[in-house]
């Protein structure tokens, strides 16, 4: 004779649940805050070199998502990290390039006017 299976232990999932999802791994929601924050902030005064953090700790953050073996998940929010930290560092950096042309132009284009 067969019994009818328990009320599950605690700690047991319910039949028919479930499995809770993996922890985001902290490095890699870190790294998309910071590469958001200096994507905005890239026009301004050179913000967006600190997009480095983002793309290092993206990267950090999906090595150790690798090697947990699915005990934390979040690989796509590191790799969004990195892109957005790559086109902060880029947008920053021309916008420190086209600072500096202007300050070393100085005011050549206006030396034609005032003559």
């Amino acid at each position: 004779m067969s019994y009818p299976p328990g009320p599950p232990q605690p700690g047991e999932p319910h039949p028919g649940s479930y499995p809770a999802p993996a922890p985001t791994n902290g490095k890699a929601t870190s790294s998309l805050i910071v590469g958001i924050t200096t994507l905005v902030l890239s026009w301004c005064c050179g913000f967006g070199v600190l997009g480095l953090v983002a793309v290092v700790l993206g990267m950090k953050g999906r090595s150790e998502i690798r090697r947990s073996g699915g005990a934390q998940g979040g690989e796509g929010i590191a790799l969004a990290g990195v892109i957005t930290g790559a086109i902060a560092v880029l947008v920053g950096l021309l916008v420190l390039i086209a600072v500096i042309g202007v300050i070393a132009g100085g005011n050549a284009a206006f030396q034609d006017y005032t003559e």
